[in-house]
């Protein structure tokens, strides 16, 4: 896994809890886990921007 052994692993997981802290390590990896998540949605999406009015903003006005 990208030329790192197990012993490098270990010690980058302990660096990173003595940082963080044992109790913010699932608040931190789930904060990771959506930004991973809207960065693929986001470069899934479409290049265009859609800038048709809506019905409901025509009421406002």
């Amino acid at each position: 896994m990208f030329g790192l052994g197990i012993t490098e692993i270990l010690l980058i997981l302990g660096i990173i809890i003595l940082i963080f802290g044992a109790k913010k390590l699932p608040e931190v990896g789930s904060g990771l886990g959506r930004a991973i998540q809207n960065f693929k949605k986001a470069s899934s999406e479409s290049e265009e921007i859609d800038v048709t009015p809506s019905k409901d903003k025509d009421k406002n006005a």
